[in-house]
């Protein structure tokens, strides 16, 4: 929610206010109409202020509870039967954590990417703070069990996500590892757990990762990707 929403109803309430404190004030000198017509538009302007201030909250509260950033876009280019080549390109996150793009082979019909999610309850979320995240890992998935099982497998460490701040400081802060450190006396800490997405691989596919107040979401960014999950995922 914009800062300059606020504006309208604080104006239109000191308005209603300052009317009704004139109303009240001709009244208590006998001047009954006056006074009550006073009285009745300050009314008026505070309640237009308050229903203003409720729309307010209400679309900020679901502004917050809907609010979502990028994590990483991730293209795949297939080399061979079940082998990709994945492209994962994760956006900067200020001065001191630059945008990253890395390349790694995956065997599988499918990538997943994983990480661990500190989420806030939501009234925490109303309050500004987001869910937090660090990626943990990127793996190749198969669709049949059994290849799962017996398969090539190929996992690679990821980093990257909230990070408490730049290396140089003598001292930083992060809410991450202060939730977990005390979390049994922070009640604005609804679970720290470990996430994750997948979807389809398949040749010039590319998919866009963003971490929302409820964790890790991937959707497809382009007519390849959305090919390829188009139905839910399908033998091919």
């Amino acid at each position: 929610m914009v800062w300059w929403w606020w504006i309208a109803p604080a104006l239109v309430g000191l308005i209603g206010l300052v009317l009704l404190f004139r109303g009240l004030g001709a009244l208590f000198r006998g001047r009954v109409f006056s006074g009550l017509l006073g009285g009745v538009g300050g009314a008026g302007f505070l309640a237009v202020a308050m229903i203003a201030a409720l729309l307010g909250m209400d679309i900020q509260t679901y502004a917050r509870l809907t609010y979502e950033r990028p994590v990483a876009t991730i293209e795949t280019r297939q080399l061979g039967p079940q082998y990709f080549e994945a492209t994962v390109m994760q956006p900067a996150r200020g001065e001191n954590a630059p945008a990253l793009s890395n390349l790694y082979p995956l065997h599988g019909d499918e990538w997943r990417i994983e990480a661990q999610v500190l989420k806030w309850k939501p009234w925490a979320n109303v309050l500004g703070l987001n869910t937090q995240y660090r990626l943990d890992r990127l793996s190749g998935r198969y669709r049949s069990i059994e290849q799962e099982i017996n398969g090539a497998r190929s996992v690679h460490p990821l980093s990257g996500g909230d990070e408490a701040g730049p290396e140089w400081m003598p001292w930083r802060v992060s809410a991450w590892d202060t939730a977990r450190k005390y979390r049994q006396y922070v009640d604005a800490v609804d679970t720290l757990y470990g996430g994750g997405a997948y979807m389809p691989m398949a040749d010039g596919a590319r998919y866009e990762v963003w971490i929302t107040q409820s964790g890790l979401v991937a959707r497809p960014a382009n007519d390849a990707a959305r090919a390829a999950s188009a139905g839910g995922w399908t033998e091919q």
